[in-house]
């Protein structure tokens, strides 16, 4: 199924980055999905790329940590397990971009591209199963546990949103994050008594 999306992603970014008609056609733009009911860009913006680097570090971040959530999604939910990651992804392109909306809703030059909102998702939703899992950096020579990761992760993507000067889609990256935890724990909320216990044990509590 990872693969799947990698593949699917891909294709469309590549023709995107060649087409620029279709790029601009699929790109999420809240002001023609609100004036002209383009909804479909709440979806659509999530499978094309600003370049590359954008797709290529996206899709390594989702092919090191997807399948990872996928196994724990199957192994408790058993076949429903492919039907929430499906959910987990598809919900956090969308969800990701609502502040993003609400914020751009009458700014017809702004517009986001990439699947890092749904990447985010599946990252944190293996922090709550796995939170003393050591998450590895470029430039960083030791492993960070993961649930340390997460936090400094959302205050980085929290402040740098505030300040939006770097053209990266921040508010995504903390959304998707906050949906991914969330979702999770709707789906089983014993998975957060299980991190808290780790994180606990982790202080020596």
């Amino acid at each position: 199924m990872i693969l799947i999306i990698i593949a699917i992603t891909s294709v469309v970014s590549i023709i995107a980055m060649q087409n620029h008609e279709w790029f601009y056609r699929l790109r999420f733009n809240p002001y023609l999905a609100l004036t002209s009911k383009q909804w479909y860009r709440f979806i659509t913006y999530g499978l094309i790329h600003a370049g590359w680097m954008h797709l290529l570090i996206n899709m390594f971040v989702l092919y090191s940590f997807g399948d990872v959530v996928l196994q724990y999604y199957v192994y408790l939910f058993e076949a429903k397990g492919y039907y929430y990651f499906a959910l987990l992804y598809v919900g956090a392109i969308m969800i990701s971009v609502l502040p993003s909306f609400g914020k751009h809703k009458n700014n017809p030059y702004y517009n986001a591209v990439g699947a890092s909102g749904a990447v985010s998702a599946v990252v944190f939703a293996s922090i709550l199963f796995a939170p003393m899992g050591k998450i590895y950096l470029f430039f960083i020579p030791f492993g960070i546990p993961a649930f340390i990761f997460g936090v400094l992760y959302l205050i980085y993507s929290a402040v740098m949103a505030k300040r939006g000067k770097d053209n990266i889609g921040h508010d995504a990256h903390f959304w998707g994050a906050v949906f991914g935890i969330i979702f999770t724990i709707i789906l089983k909320p014993a998975i957060a008594l299980y991190f808290f216990d780790q994180v606990k044990t982790f202080f020596g509590m």
